[in-house]
């Protein structure tokens, strides 16, 4: 189930790779200097920080960066939340190595600026970037396996065992559906 549920995130990972990184991406770009001419730049020449269509771009790049880097750190999503994007970014970085009409020729929405700004980042490098670094949880054992309960509880120990002897034992998987052991307790006599 966890499995599936990272092939959905990989799904939305996607869609927000393509609308908003690569809408605020080909913002960010916009190079507003005409023939030298300061008045043509950003915020008059003044302050980023007060321009509202360059925060908006870098919001945009930078939500879909933390969404990157939240599915390729979490210990409990799938690794194929991030690593199926990852994948086809590598390989859509490739195919326009090799063949940029036939790379360019699958980009949806070309004629509109998310189609632009997902050519621009596939020109220039960014996607095969963020798909190398987003497949390294494929390459992490511990990614593939269930997670397990650490639980550090009071057994009644066997023969010779000391009352209140503590161990640690694995419980359950996640999510725990068993009780817990009970504490040990001290015979009546």
């Amino acid at each position: 189930m966890r499995h599936v549920l990272g092939v959905g995130l990989a799904i939305i990972m996607v869609l927000a790779a393509f609308f908003g990184g690569s809408w605020g991406y080909l913002r960010l770009l916009r190079v507003p200097v005409l023939n030298g001419a300061t008045s043509t730049l950003p915020a008059a020449g003044g302050s980023l920080l007060h321009d509202r269509n360059v925060l908006l771009a870098f919001g945009a790049v930078a939500g879909v960066a933390l969404l990157a880097g939240l599915l390729t750190v979490g210990p409990r999503v799938s690794p194929l939340a991030a690593g199926l994007p990852g994948l086809l970014f590598i390989a859509w970085t490739v195919l326009y190595g090799v063949h940029v009409r036939e790379a360019v020729r699958y980009i949806p929405l070309k004629h509109d600026a998310y189609g632009y700004g997902f050519e621009a980042m596939l020109f220039n490098g960014v996607l095969a970037v963020a798909g190398i670094v987003m497949i390294i949880p494929l390459f992490v054992p511990s990614r593939w396996r269930r997670h397990r309960i650490a639980v550090a509880g009071v057994y009644g120990g066997g023969a010779g065992a000391a009352p209140g002897d503590t161990t640690i034992g694995l419980i359950a998987d996640y999510p725990d559906t068993t009780p817990y052991p009970q504490p040990y307790q001290q015979p009546p006599f």
